[in-house]
């Protein structure tokens, strides 16, 4: 039966064809389509305005710390090719900061909650994440293993006396952990969520894995596989977000791996080395085998050891049915 041309609360009205015609939507002027777009102000936008407030607040922060002495006294004494355990609390913690109040605000403007960002706070250091925590730290052990025997790895002897190894195992822990919250929730949190929303998860995912690994390439000793490594990471990592829902168990899978690599094993970690490591470790032998300077992301056995890891995360977290 054709609609009613007369009832205006009929759902929809035909045309002399019988075709239906939709109800017509408000036109917007051609600036208003620029910025809005089906579901409010378009993901680009959102995007260019969490880093703008992110850059903002970061900035702030710095500048007030800059009028402290002593921290500015502490920086002029660091050496950039080391880790620092109380220097990467504060640097990490300020990043932590930044994002965190710069995704609040754009919660409001947004009217969406962290949930929606993949972090729910009823689940913040739940399950998942003391899932994903020794997952991480298994990874890198298994990379490690393979590393030795095929006669690269070496653990040596113990460089610390025990009561130092859990004051820098408990440093190394928090700073680390910070590390994760950083990264997991910039790059497969707050941008995952937000360019999901206009391109998809899949496509968001692969773009920000490829600009994860990219920004690794500024740091020391990096080299250009092992920042394709860390790119491959962020694609697991989004594999996990898409199986258990939120980034919990990513954040404890990224905190996992780097704490064993920079601490616990004591390797170079995207070229770093730790203050306080807790063994006197040694790579030997060929730069494919061991990732050299780069540390074990380096390695030729990296991309294996990753897929292994989406196979194992595929049969724990079986795929949700819709």
């Amino acid at each position: 039966m054709p609609g009613n041309l007369n009832d205006p609360g009929a759902p929809y009205q035909n045309d002399l064809a019988g075709a239906p015609l939709m109800p017509e939507l408000p036109r917007r002027s051609g600036i208003a389509n620029v910025f809005l777009g089906p579901n409010g102000i378009r993901a680009g936008w959102r995007i260019a305005l969490f880093l703008l407030f992110a850059v903002g607040i970061g900035a702030a922060i710095q500048f007030g710390l800059r009028h402290i002495p002593a921290l500015v006294a502490r920086q002029k004494g660091h050496d950039p090719h080391i880790v620092d355990p109380i220097g990467q609390i504060l640097g990490e913690g300020l990043a932590v900061v930044s994002v965190f109040l710069s995704a609040w605000l754009m919660s409001l403007i947004e009217k969406r909650t962290f949930t929606d960002y993949y972090l729910p706070p009823n689940q913040a250091f739940g399950k998942r994440f003391w899932q994903g925590l020794p997952y991480g730290f298994a990874m890198l052990s298994l990379l490690l293993g393979v590393i030795a025997a095929f006669h690269g790895f070496s653990l040596g002897t113990f460089a610390l006396p025990w009561h130092a190894a859990l004051h820098y195992g408990l440093l190394y822990a928090i700073g680390l952990v910070l590390v994760g919250l950083f990264e997991e929730f910039s790059f497969r949190g707050y941008l995952q969520s937000t360019l999901g929303s206009g391109m998809g998860f899949w496509p968001a995912a692969i773009v920000l894995a490829l600009l994860f690994g990219a920004g690794h390439i500024s740091n020391i000793g990096e080299a250009w596989y092992g920042a394709t490594m860390a790119g491959s990471f962020g694609l697991l990592a989004a594999f996990s977000l898409s199986r258990t829902g939120n980034i919990w168990f990513p954040i404890g899978m990224h905190a996992g791996w780097d704490w064993g690599e920079t601490y616990f094993y004591s390797t170079p970690d995207s070229g770093f080395l730790a203050k306080g490591h807790m063994l006197n470790s040694s790579f030997h032998g060929h730069t494919w085998i061991t990732g050299g300077t780069v540390g074990p992301e380096g390695s030729a056995f990296v991309l294996p050891i990753l897929v292994l890891a989406a196979i194992g995360i595929h049969f724990l977290f079986p795929a949700r049915r819709v």
